[in-house]
């Protein structure tokens, strides 16, 4: 078999947050299928990115008072532990502000142009009049237009997967204030999906075999024509008003790319980046019929991967996904939606400062996922069970059970098999085509009971043979040295076959049995008479019920779900140690002015005692005039450490008190100490 080029890779995940257990589900699975392709000796490219635009991170940047760039940086600087704990490899982690994505974004934009696939049309948008811009279709709520469900946004329901535009929901309102919004004139772009051209394409790419049989009946409702005889998802609007944080549309001053179009391009971008650094030709590679192109990605977003992203792909004159692989979402006890306050919350970094072994994760994920676009569902109890019984009862201890009496008795070399043993060999052996060919097709569950199937033969032959009897009795040091051999061959075997989904533990007993890198060609050899193998050393524990019992302890003073009066409900209890790291300080605001280029910003010169004074930007200038606040005291956060912002370095934050609720009476109120306190005063 040839080798095979693909281009592999995972949904970005949005830059507003750190990584959910749902993200390190969906890359665990990509990253299984990635190391199986590799160990067939395929050449993969594995990579991902940040998606780092649109109006939600915009406006973030702006209330924690940097700039977006820093922003999306101090997300992307929390990656790593998540991806190294659980053994993911990406070949690269990139983002969508990079160079590399506003060159390839504005050039497919300008081939769609030039296939008459762009067009401007007047439409009427919603603006938010207390914020005063245009309101991104995120930051409009209301109910949903097809099916009626509440509090669902403007651009796609929740409940039943319609796609609309924000006018067409029903009361709506400002997500940011909580204003009923008003409609006003813009001109838009737009890419004609209603194209005949795009429907013909579309209908052939997705009864190509490159979505899932369930998948297909969900797009086939948006391309198939409706009652009006149009296609139910219409053209869609690519473009919006400033301010925006994104990709600037060539020649139109002031619009920008709705984030949806720039986001799938970041995979194309990303992998320009690591082809660019390997001094490989990015259009050579993805000119060649013979590279294949993949996407794993959730459920929730289908519409844009199966439906936008390959018709932009295709009508730009681009190679278009071989395949967009859809998984469903990770569920708790049977279907119950995953709550921290509950207590029923999977935390991956919890997880791994528990120090619970990530392979336990990866196995007991792989044990649930298929080929189907099906919910996983994670049961504590059953976790506990699939680890213990299967990685530690049935698998490692076949090696555990056998490789000290090779060490002790046998100068820790394999001695010839006989026939049984061979037999049992030859059936592990001939379970690879089967395997793989599970593998290939993400039936990673299947895949799996086949190898423990494969490890109950094993230890059906282990308990039938007994070789701790075999090592008491006098005569039988062939016969033992012949059947911990066989163990051992049959241990490497099932460590092969389940290598994709247990990379480090693999790489252990490629150490332990003293083999090259180990590939699944090697299933149609054994290691033979007289192998030498390293001493046995314990390769993993078994579960702790106390470790499952931290992962899921709730806080230990549950929030309320319905918020406060205030819009929010109390945070989770900290103790004394937590706060008194807080240094607070009075604070004498000796200057205040504008800060030009920023709405929202004023820049604070305080004096906190210390003989100098710092400088504070804070996001208040909607609320204080700079008159107002020079000579007033307020409390300050000292020992924040310093943030280069777009303006300039803040050395510290200033408090003040508002309404979480967005829906609520608007204001920020800074905190002002009662006369007598002093600057430098300690907060207590």
């Amino acid at each position: 078999m040839s080798q095979r080029r693909l281009f592999v890779t995972t949904a970005l995940p949005y830059a507003n947050g750190h990584f959910h257990i749902g993200h390190i589900m969906e890359y665990i699975q990509a990253d299984i299928w990635v190391r199986f392709q590799r160990m067939q000796g395929n050449e993969v490219r594995f990579v991902c990115a940040d998606d780092a635009h649109g109006a939600p991170i915009m406006i973030a940047a702006e209330k924690a008072g940097v700039s977006p760039q820093d922003f999306v940086a101090n997300i992307a600087s929390g990656r790593k532990p998540y991806l190294d704990g659980f053994h993911i490899g990406f070949d690269n982690w990139h983002s969508t502000d990079a160079p590399e994505n506003h060159e390839l974004a504005q050039a497919i934009y300008t081939s769609l142009k030039s296939n008459d696939l762009i067009e401007t049309r007047t439409i009427e948008q919603f603006f938010d009049p207390e914020k005063n811009m245009f309101l991104p279709d995120r930051f409009i709520k209301g109910e949903c237009p097809k099916c009626g469900a509440k509090d669902q946004y403007g651009d796609n329901c929740e409940v039943c997967g319609a796609v609309y535009a924000p006018t067409e929901l029903k009361n709506p309102f400002s997500a940011l204030s909580g204003a009923t919004p008003v409609l006003k004139t813009s001109e838009h772009f737009f890419f004609k999906l209603s194209d005949p051209r795009c429907i013909d394409f579309l209908k052939q790419w997705t009864n190509s075999g490159a979505v899932q049989p369930e998948v297909l009946n969900k797009i086939t409702e948006w391309i198939e024509p409706g009652e009006d005889g149009k296609p139910k998802m219409g053209d869609w609007d690519i473009s919006r008003d400033a301010p925006y944080f994104g990709i600037e549309i060539p020649d139109a001053p002031g619009k920008y790319f709705y984030v949806w179009l720039d986001a799938p391009v970041g995979y194309l971008a990303s992998l320009k980046n690591l082809l660019n650094r390997e001094g490989v030709d990015y259009e050579a590679f993805m000119a060649d019929p013979a590279t294949e192109q993949y996407h794993f990605i959730g459920k929730d977003i289908i519409t844009f991967h199966t439906l936008f992203w390959p018709a932009m792909l295709h009508f730009s004159g681009r190679k278009v996904p071989n395949a967009v692989f859809v998984h469903g979402f990770l569920t708790i006890n049977n279907g119950e939606k995953m709550s921290k306050s509950r207590g029923t919350g999977l935390d991956p970094l919890k997880y791994l400062k528990l120090d619970m072994n990530p392979e336990w994760l990866r196995y007991y994920l792989a044990a649930k996922l298929s080929g189907r676009n099906e919910d996983v569902d994670f049961t504590p109890d059953d976790f506990m069970l699939r680890v213990n019984a299967d990685l530690v009862g049935k698998f490692v201890n076949i090696a555990s059970r056998s490789a000290g009496f090779i060490a002790k008795r046998f100068d820790g070399k394999l001695g010839a098999i006989s026939a049984d043993g061979q037999a049992l060999l030859g059936d592990l052996q001939a379970a690879a085509g089967s395997v793989t060919a599970l593998y290939e097709s993400r039936e990673y569950g299947k895949a799996l009971r086949e190898v423990m199937a494969l490890a109950d033969k094993v230890n059906a032959y282990v308990d039938q043979n007994k070789p701790w009897e075999l090592a008491k009795k006098e005569g039988q040091e062939a016969r033992l040295h012949d059947v911990c051999s066989t163990c051992i061959e049959a241990f490497r075997l099932l460590t092969l076959y389940l290598k994709p989904v247990l990379p480090a533990l693999a790489e252990q007993v490629e150490g332990f049995l003293q083999v090259n890198t180990m590939q699944f060609a090697d299933a149609a050899k054994l290691l033979g008479n007289g192998h030498a193998i390293a001493p046995f050393k314990h390769l993993m524990q078994r579960v702790d019920i106390k470790q499952l019992e931290a992962l899921f302890e709730p806080p230990a003073a549950p929030v309320e779900e319905k918020p406060l009066p205030g819009g929010e409900a109390i945070a989770e209890t900290i103790k004394i140690d937590d706060f008194v790291k807080v240094d607070l300080r009075i604070a004498q605001i000796v200057n205040c002015e504008a800060v030009e280029g920023s709405t929202k910003l004023l820049r604070l010169t305080l004096d906190v005692g210390e003989g100098q004074t710092r400088n504070v930007f804070s996001g208040i200038a909607s609320v204080y005039k700079p008159e107002e606040l020079v000579g007033k005291l307020t409390v300050m956060v000292a020992n924040l450490a310093p943030r280069k912002m777009k303006f300039g370095v803040s050395e510290g934050m200033v408090l003040a008190a508002s309404h979480a609720d967005e829906k609520a009476e608007p204001g920020i109120f800074i905190l002002n100490p009662w006369l007598g306190a002093k600057p430098g005063m300690r907060v207590s």
